[in-house]
This record gives C-alpha cells, structure tokens and sequence, in this order.
C-alpha cells in the first residue's frame, strides 16, 4: 500500500480517481486527545505501551498470515448499483465493489467455504454477506462520498460554518438568510480562521456560486451573500442498496428469489450530499471533519482482494478448528 500527503487544495484529478482521500481532523477535541496521549506517552505506562507496539503488530502480521487466498462471491452482485453521472465512477465503482469482496475475505473463517467443480477442478469460495455489504455501505459513504465530492473538504467545511453563521445573524437581524451580508472579517471572528485561509477557500465559493460578492470595488466595503441553501448533515454516496435488517441472507438464490434491495438515494445519478463533521477522538476511525489547510492522505485503492501471494500453503500456518475470526 502506498500512502502520500499534501496540504495542497487542488490535486491532480488524474492523481485522485486512482485514490482513496482521507482527510485530517483538525478540531479542537481532537487536539486535546492529541495532547492528553502525547502527556500519557511520557508517563512509565506509556514507556510500556510503546514497548508493546513491536507485539501488536507482530500480532497483526500473524492474523493476516492466516487468511487464505480464497476467491469471493458475491450473490447480490447484480443487485447492486452505483452512481454513473461522471465517468471517472468507472473506477470507483471497482474501488466499492473491492471493498465488499475484502470485507467477506477477512471474515473468511465465519463463513462455510463452498467448493465447485469446473472442467476438472475444484474451485473454493465464500460468499458475501448482507452484513458485508451494509459495512461497506458505510464506509464508501464516509470516503468515496467525500472523495467524489466536487468540493474540497476545507472548502465544504467552512460553507457548513458560514451557513450557521448565516443563520445565526439572521435570527439577530428578525431577516431572511439570503438577506443577510457578511465580510471576512466577520467570517473570520466565527471560524477562529487564518485570513489567508479564508481568502483562497472563499474564493472558491466564490467561483462556485456558492457565495454572490457585493462591492469590493476602490473605497467600498467588500461583503458576501450565501446562495446555497442545502443542509449539511452528512456526506453520503447515492446509488447504494441498504440491506434491510428483517431480511435473511440467503446464499444459495440469486435474482427474485434474492429479494430486492432498497436504493440508499432515489436517483444514482443525484448530487452528493455535504461533508457531516462530527466531533471525534483520537482514535476515530472515518468520522473525520475538515477544517482549514488539513493536510490530506492519498492511497491508491487495491486493484484485487483475492490475494495471492507467493506463500506456498506449507509455509502458512495451518489454523486449528475454532480459530479466532480475523
């Protein structure tokens, strides 16, 4: 796997269709995580969990030595769908569809391995679940929502800020949110920004039409409207089945007698949604805001999850029945 970072707003579009984008958490409670493990690192049970690191990924390592290169079915698989309103969805429809096929190849040993014979060999396999498809769901909405996104996540981030600030002056003036007018200096006081941050991102709203400029010619004041109205509850990727948690998954049907799936958003082809920012720790998983010039992490998506690596079956350890699932 290879992993790179930039603090650059604007990434090569060619760079990006090939990744996965995560982003920094950059809020205050997040610091503060930071800074309480960064103290606790400095006391003797912190000197003793950084010995243990070694350990735990040796432990890891083995885990994954245990799982077999066995290839992965998905019976829903005609089922599912994707958005297609750009053609860059070409690849990350395979980036989503990869995601559910390693989901099922973790959780190989609490699955039944099924064996077919075809012109004269057997050919072993597990199916995926349900329950694969929904985690999946979950985490394509939190990453390739975000990563096809048309705005930046710093961008978004703060048009969500200028939206509650927006309505917050609103309900002070007794007006209209598009009646209301804001400078940076404003904008600045409420998001605790750099002013150069807010140059270059409210220059893209700006570009994007998400904000009208008023004045800012020679000896005026420079002030800005909010035209977009959307809400900003959360980043979400339509064109996605919702496995229904009353449904049975059954393994052996396929087409009708599968059932069908719900669709995650009416149209496949709708916008997206905005980037949601919860609070997180520091040991948040996807769940990551994105605030100012967040320093962005680029991975190139893995092309295959049967994994066949050069191990012979000898030189694996052999699990013992009952082995912990991985």
């Amino acid at each position: 796997m290879l992993m790179l970072t930039t603090t650059a707003i604007d990434v090569d579009e060619e760079l990006l269709n090939r990744c996965l984008v995560l982003t920094v958490n950059e809020s205050r409670e997040q610091t503060e995580a930071i800074h309480a493990a960064q103290r606790y690192a400095q006391t003797l049970e912190g000197l003793l969990a950084s010995n243990e690191k070694s350990y735990i990924t040796q432990l890891h390592q083995n885990a994954q030595r245990l799982l077999r290169p066995l290839n992965v079915v998905n019976p829903f698989a005609s089922q599912l769908t994707f958005m297609s309103d750009k053609t860059r969805t070409r690849r990350d429809h395979m980036k989503y569809l990869t995601l559910i096929q390693a989901i099922a190849l973790l959780h190989q040993y609490q699955r039944e391995i099924k064996r077919v014979e075809h012109r004269g060999q057997v050919v072993e396999y597990i199916e995926v679940t349900r329950e694969d498809i929904a985690l999946a769901n979950h985490l394509a909405h939190e990453i390739l929502g975000r990563t096809l996104d048309e705005m930046p996540p710093q961008t978004r981030k703060l048009l969500l800020l200028i939206q509650t600030m927006v309505g917050e002056l609103a309900a002070a003036q007794h007006c209209k949110p598009g009646e209301v007018r804001f400078t940076r200096r404003e904008i600045r006081d409420f998001t605790q920004w750099s002013d150069n941050q807010l140059k270059v991102h409210c220059m893209r709203l700006a570009e994007m039409e998400y904000l009208l400029i008023h004045g800012g010619s020679r000896g005026h004041l420079l002030q800005y409207e909010l035209l977009w109205d959307g809400s900003g509850d959360g980043s979400h990727l339509c064109g996605l089945i919702e496995p229904e948690d009353n449904q049975v998954h059954d393994s052996g049907k396929l087409g009708h007698d599968a059932g069908k799936l719900p669709l995650s958003c009416p149209h496949v082809g709708a916008k997206l949604g905005a980037v949601k920012s919860p609070v997180s720790r520091a040991s948040a998983g996807t769940d990551v805001p994105q605030v100012g010039e967040d320093e962005k992490t680029l991975f190139p998506a893995a092309r295959k999850t049967s994994h066949r690596n050069s191990n012979t079956p000898e030189s694996r350890p052999t699990p013992h029945d009952g082995a912990p699932a991985v």
